[in-house]
């Protein structure tokens, strides 16, 4: 796919892609031209309808650092307005990372502070290891989570983002299983064969219902109960089950047989 100079965004013949952050060097500490780039790799990921899902992973040992060191250097001597353009710059990033229309999987290793904890947040899911350590380490600093907040509440629940954005607490990956913010956690040595086994459970399902189900849960939002959901619901249920994919599934499952886009990956 695209080639880019931070990240790596590569495409598995089996329907989905996997967005590695590339900077090993630097623990894939993220700067301007990271979010830059990984914002033209999301837009790509986005307009590409043969694929079914996304990952997101980091190379090396660890999954992100943050922000980078130098960067934040240079932010500091910036006026208002352009750390401003900075700030908007990152907020896309998040909300198109949250807003996209396929599922995303992040599977985390080492550390993922700060901002990576929003990247982590953002996605769909999340699996890592036991040893993962988590961080929203801005007050050290004098700064605040502030453009990832939204998605860190979301992930953690309103009262353990108040305790982690306060405190800067380091917390393992068997913590943000507690907490929600990780689906599954394994052992290191495990994890590529973790992320296989979601691979593989993930393919099982029709590409559409799964977008489908995503933009139903986006609607459905905390589970307000109105008029207006209703109909959305009773619509959304009816659109599929006269869809293509959705008279496949239900004749293969009547039929006791396999769908087609579960053949495909035969």
């Amino acid at each position: 796919m695209t080639d880019f100079t931070t990240i790596q965004l590569e495409k598995d013949p089996r329907g989905f892609a996997t967005l590695w952050l590339n900077r090993p060097e630097k623990n894939n500490a993220f700067n301007a031209a990271m979010i830059r780039e990984l914002i033209l790799a999301l837009d790509a990921v986005g307009e590409d309808k043969s694929l079914r899902f996304l990952l997101l992973r980091g190379r090396g040992k660890h999954f992100s650092a943050g922000a980078d060191l130098a960067w934040m250097q240079q932010a500091a001597e910036l006026d208002y307005n352009a750390n401003l353009n900075d700030a908007r710059e990152l907020a896309e990033l998040m909300y198109n990372l949250a807003a996209l229309k396929i599922p995303t999987l992040a599977v985390v290793q080492g550390a993922a502070f700060g901002g990576a904890v929003g990247l982590v947040s953002c996605c769909d899911m999340a699996i890592g290891t036991e040893d993962s350590l988590f961080s929203l380490s801005e007050v050290r600093i004098g700064l605040a989570p502030a453009v990832i907040s939204p998605f860190v509440v979301q992930a953690l629940g309103e009262r353990a983002a108040k305790r982690y954005a306060l405190t800067a607490e380091r917390f393992d990956g068997l913590s943000a299983r507690e907490l929600g913010l990780l689906a599954e956690t394994c052992p290191a040595a495990e994890l590529d064969a973790q992320a296989e086994a979601w691979i593989a459970n993930l393919l099982l399902n029709s590409p559409q219902a799964m977008r489908a189900s995503k933009d139903l849960l986006r609607e459905v939002g905390s589970g307000e109960l109105t008029p207006a959901l209703r109909r959305y619901t009773e619509n959304a249920i009816a659109r599929l089950r006269v869809s293509a994919e959705g008279q496949e599934g239900l004749r293969a499952f009547l039929e006791k047989r396999t769908p087609a886009w579960q053949e495909q990956q035969a």
